[in-house]
Parts: C-alpha cells; structure tokens; sequence
C-alpha cells in the first residue's frame, strides 16, 4: 500500500429497511393460571454457571409481583443472591435442603 491511496474496505454489509424481529422459542409454556401455594409441585435442578453452582426452583405458577416479593424474603433468610425468570427462582449456591425447608413453611410442596 503506498502512502497517497485510501484503503477501501467492503465489508458486504447491505443495511436497508426491512430490519425483522428474530423470534426464538421459549423452552417452556410460561401458564397465566394462577395457583395456591399448596398446589404447586416445585421441582430442584442444579446448574453450574462460569464454575459456580446454581439452584434452580420451579415452576411457579404466582402474579409476578408475589413470586418477586417470596423470592425477596429467601434471599434476606438464605443471605444469598437470586432472581426469577421464566417462573424459575435462581438463587446463587447449592441450597436446595435450605430453600426446600423455607418453602414448606409457605406451604408449597415438591415432587419427590
């Protein structure tokens, strides 16, 4: 390349108006059926995230907002961090006979 020439580049980028939404299924039906605590059937899965363990409670069937304020008061109790997504509380560690022990004084049950 000599000094006096501009260095053109085509990356093969065509940018026009027709942007679509890319639409990925969701690996579980998320229900709008709302249940009592002493219906529900928890289940526990354990996952391992960049080398660290992560408990995993499912599926609730609650209003967001109750699901967020009973996911709020087990981290206070477990002293550990979580959130709730797709129905599924995460919460960070292996804490499953913790959080089982917790769950059962609000009433909810778990599949064996």
């Amino acid at each position: 390349m000599s000094r006096g020439k501009k260095l053109d580049l085509f990356i093969g980028a065509d940018i026009d108006n027709s942007w679509a939404e890319v639409q990925s299924p969701r690996k579980s039906q998320i229900s709008d059926e709302i249940i009592e605590p002493s219906k529900h059937f928890l289940v526990f899965k354990k996952e391992k995230r960049r080398g660290k363990t992560v408990t995993l409670v499912g599926e609730f069937n609650l209003p967001k907002l109750d699901a967020t304020a009973t996911l709020k008061t087990l981290k206070k109790k477990l002293g550990c961090g979580g959130s709730y997504k797709d129905n599924w509380m995460e919460f960070q560690g292996e804490l499953k006979d913790k959080i089982k022990e917790l769950l059962k004084q609000e009433g909810f049950r778990f599949k064996k």
